[in-house]
């Protein structure tokens, strides 16, 4: 992911926590890229996790778009079967 904008931080929070059927909370910026780096490749290379990572990258760079990313990160949850899809 490229460099943080000012005032992100691995601990700045999404714009809303998900949890997952596991019980895994998901509400920093550090713990969906910790999520991201733990998937095999194939599976980062999804189209619905390509996006959530792309969106979670452009919020990086552009705080204001902070929400899509999180709700694209929770859409590729919810496809991969680890969140509830009627969530939030």
């Amino acid at each position: 992911m490229s460099s943080l904008s000012p005032g992100l931080t691995r601990s700045s929070p999404l714009s809303f926590p998900l949890t997952l059927l596991d019980g895994e909370t998901i509400s920093t910026i550090g713990d969906a890229a910790d999520l991201f780096s733990a998937m095999a490749e194939e599976r980062r290379q999804q189209n619905h996790w390509r996006l959530a990572i792309r969106m979670l990258d452009v919020a990086l760079r552009e705080r204001c778009y902070l929400k899509v990313a999180t709700i694209s990160l929770q859409t590729a949850l919810v496809m991969d079967g680890r969140l509830d899809g009627m969530q939030g």
